[in-house]
């Protein structure tokens, strides 16, 4: 049974949960297309701001809103933390989304807690925090407004071209110097995005958000990420020049990274849509992870290593010169951080 508009093409158990089999009664019946809705939960926040000490990030604190991604893209390397909810990192992490309601309220007393020291927040590392229901609920904007109420540097990651909607707080924000974002773009091929990212903008529309926020001002840094080997490294070039056209200044990359259950759902999602190609793809990712399908080490699960990796790294790199694109870009500032006037704060007698 093919689900609609989805890329996972099943729902295992998490690693958490207890085993669920299918059994097959004898009632066979052909199915029809079935559309999965998509269910959104709400969770209370505790707390917001996720600190790491990942040496192979450029960053060491990050928020999420939510939890699950309806952008679905088969890919995602955060599926696997789905599992830690008791679902699947398969069709449930597309489908069974997690709010934080108050995300905006914990994140402005984090904020606050006078020990609090300040250095730039990754908003959108987990999940996507553009996705279709932000639409609604609207809790990366509230998050936002906290970010500029403090004057706190922010780095957004996105492929959602509701990043448009937040302009009026963004481009005044990037006149300080307090933020930057990341458009991932992984193909030009709009028949291949929607089979392999089912929900989320198509190739142009993020290309045309690139453009529409870098004429606000805002600077933006075109993410040709995962590189897929034998799929889209082909693009690499094209990608590179598309974003640059647009406006980018920046530029990164990162390989294909298959961790735990998605190794299993990305190879399934090949079969299905890129049998002839699935042999070479699978082929050159192991052997950039020792004969692995991943290698979590740091320094090598991102690029991974070996020739394959070393000439894609320079492909990009002759491209970024060529283009004008930065592989590094200046920090955000943290010295214009400030905790606003609190109800109740004793100046406000005066």
């Amino acid at each position: 049974m093919r689900r609609k508009t989805r890329a996972s093409l099943s729902n295992a158990a998490g690693r958490f949960e207890m085993v669920r089999e299918g059994v097959d009664d004898g009632w066979f019946q052909e199915l029809q297309d079935a559309v999965i809705p998509t269910e959104v939960r709400q969770e209370t926040a505790r707390t917001l701001i996720t600190y790491n000490r990942s040496p192979d990030l450029p960053f060491d604190r990050s928020i999420n809103p939510y939890r699950g991604c309806e952008h679905g893209c088969i890919y995602c390397f955060a599926r696997p933390t789905h599992a830690y909810l008791g679902l699947s990192p398969g069709m449930d992490f597309e489908t069974r989304l997690i709010a934080r309601p108050n995300a905006s309220q914990v994140l402005r007393k984090e904020l606050s807690a006078p020990r609090y020291r300040v250095a730039a927040i990754a908003l959108g590392t987990n999940t996507d925090p553009y996705q279709p229901c932000e639409r609604d609920l609207r809790l990366s904007r509230a998050c936002l407004e906290v970010l500029r109420d403090f004057n706190h540097p922010v780095a957004i990651v996105t492929k959602g071209a509701m990043v448009e909607r937040d302009l009026d707080i963004l481009a005044p924000m990037a006149a300080k110097g307090l933020v930057r974002v990341g458009v991932s773009v992984t193909t030009l091929d709009p028949d291949l995005s929607r089979r392999m990212e089912p929900r989320a903008p198509l190739p142009a529309r993020r290309l045309a958000a690139i453009r529409r926020l870098t004429a606000a001002g805002v600077p933006v840094r075109v993410m040709t990420s995962p590189v897929v080997p034998g799929l889209t490294d082909h693009e690499l070039e094209a990608l590179l020049a598309a974003g640059a056209e647009a406006g980018a200044d920046a530029a990164s990359w990162i390989m294909l990274r298959l961790p735990r259950e998605v190794s299993e759902l990305w190879q399934e999602w090949l079969a299905e849509h890129a049998p002839g190609r699935a042999a070479k793809v699978m082929a050159r990712l192991r052997e950039m992870h020792g004969g692995r399908d991943y290698d979590p080490r740091w320094g090598h699960r991102m690029r991974g290593e070996g020739r394959y990796a070393e000439m894609i790294a320079q492909r990009f790199k002759a491209a970024c010169k060529r283009l004008g694109l930065r592989e590094r870009t200046e920090a955000l500032r943290c010295d214009l951080f400030a905790r606003p006037p609190q109800p109740g704060d004793q100046l406000a007698l005066f």
